[in-house]
């Protein structure tokens, strides 16, 4: 049985260091909905996500207001849509986007995600209709934000679907760009894409999922950095050893991670809906003192990106993972450290102080979630070269056998040094430069597929 009075005995110090469950997340099966016709599987979509979300924001506020800890974001994620609309043209699946929104919003719910696709091996001819879709699907909706698993390390990296994606791209963010080209925020690509992510702009609801669950996504990077700091306090000048602080911050993040678990399941039973995991992935906000690139100070490196950025992060991540899978029943998603660049005020001043660059960052991300997150480029960067950044960072989550993605922000009219703002969650952040652009044409006219790694084949 869950033990909340250990939870309960941490509250005090969570509500004065930026701790907060930063989602729970619906994940709904749609494949039940298609219908005869697409304004059909519309009508039924709606009626399906309103019967079983109806309840969900209020229950979620009310779990939250009696546990004592912020729950901020309420979402849903839905089975890839592609699946649900196979056989559906490019029109149709901007109605099935125009659906999902007026569900979200009908319901009360932050974001959606789920407009999705699976195409790691291969695509349709819906894969192709649906990737076509996703300018105008992203430019005429609110709320709803999509996915595509483009690598596994089982099946390699379809890269004829990678060569289409830097062209998308672009032109999610050309049909955005009165709003900075905020569409591709909202757009991410993944390889080894997990099914039970909370965390948007990739959660989907895997079809090995059960009917509805729910997820939910911790966070908590400031609690981490002031519970640091305590401990490099009372040494009294004296060095810690690296392994020491790694148990302070092991130990904390079970702490973060409990309460996640008595949030998720309080709303679970209230429900009735099965509960699923817990993803403790450290999650950064733009606000002061809830920065993972703090921790990086504070461990010692004066600049992020700096030379001991990557060990450090490794560090973080493993003790983050240790930490969390010890405090609950079930762990999974992404759980791990993200570093989204426009998302972490103290990773975007670095970004604008020249510190941190595009290939440290891929460095980084060999050792933590998620990949290239949230990283603003100039609007006049070709969909080659977009594809072939992308193409580098799939390479590193096929090959290390981990989930990694690439959300890429071409701003239109915007070079580097230019400032781009989205506000909120999304933040903001001077424009990365992108070095050797126009240089991966050749590269990525090839086509066909990147056989997975040889470690593939364990069966």
């Amino acid at each position: 049985m869950l033990r909340s009075d250990q939870i309960l005995s941490t509250v005090e110090m969570i509500q004065k260091e930026n701790l907060d469950v930063r989602t729970v997340t619906m994940g709904i099966n749609l494949l039940d909905c298609r219908g005869a016709s697409v304004a059909a599987t519309c009508k039924n979509i709606e009626e399906k996500i309103g019967a079983l979300a109806g309840n969900f924001v209020k229950t979620c506020n009310t779990v939250s207001k009696k546990v004592g800890i912020p729950v901020v974001n309420k979402r849903i994620s839905v089975t890839p849509i592609a699946l649900v609309g196979a056989g559906y043209g490019r029109e149709d699946f901007v109605e099935l986007a125009k659906s999902l929104d007026r569900a979200a919003t009908s319901v009360g719910v932050d974001i959606l995600g789920g407009f999705s696709a699976q195409v790691e091996k291969g695509m349709t001819e819906t894969d192709r209709q649906y990737i076509a879709s996703l300018p105008e699907a992203l430019a005429q909706t609110q709320k709803i934000c999509a996915s595509i698993n483009i690598a596994s390390s089982q099946k390699g990296i379809n890269m004829d679907a990678l060569a289409i994606l830097g062209h998308t791209i672009k032109a999610i963010a050309e049909k955005t760009k009165d709003i900075g080209g905020f569409g591709a925020a909202k757009f991410v690509v993944f390889c080894n894409q997990p099914g039970d992510n909370p965390f948007m702009a990739g959660a989907i609801h895997g079809v090995e999922e059960a009917e509805a669950v729910l997820n939910v996504g911790v966070s908590g990077p400031g609690v981490i950095a002031r519970a640091l700091e305590r401990r490099i306090n009372s040494s009294k000048g004296q060095p810690l050893p690296l392994d020491e602080i790694a148990e302070e911050i092991k130990q904390t993040t079970f702490r973060v991670t409990r309460c996640g678990e008595l949030i998720g399941r309080q709303v679970s039973d209230a429900l009735g809906i099965e509960f699923g995991v817990v993803d403790l992935s450290l999650a950064p906000t733009p606000a002061i003192g809830d920065s993972v690139g703090e921790i990086f100070k504070i461990l010692g490196v004066d600049a992020v990106g700096a030379p001991g950025s990557t060990a450090i992060l490794a560090m973080l991540n493993d003790a983050v993972k240790k930490g969390g899978i010890f405090a609950s029943k079930t762990v999974g998603g992404l759980s791990g450290a993200f570093i989204p660049v426009m998302e972490d005020s103290v990773l975007a001043d670095a970004v604008g102080e020249g510190a941190l660059c595009l290939e440290k960052l891929e460095a980084m991300t060999c050792v933590c979630s998620v990949g290239l997150d949230m990283v603003p480029i100039p609007g006049s960067v070709d969909a080659d070269t977009i594809s072939a950044i992308i193409a580098d960072e799939m390479a590193l989550g096929m090959i290390n056998n981990k989930t990694t993605a690439a959300r890429l922000i071409p701003a239109p009219g915007k070079e580097a040094g230019d400032q781009v703002s989205f506000g909120g969650l999304f933040g903001a952040s001077p424009i990365m430069e992108v070095r050797n652009a126009g240089k991966s044409s050749r590269f990525i006219a090839w086509g066909g597929r990147i056989p997975a790694p040889i470690h593939s084949f364990k069966n």
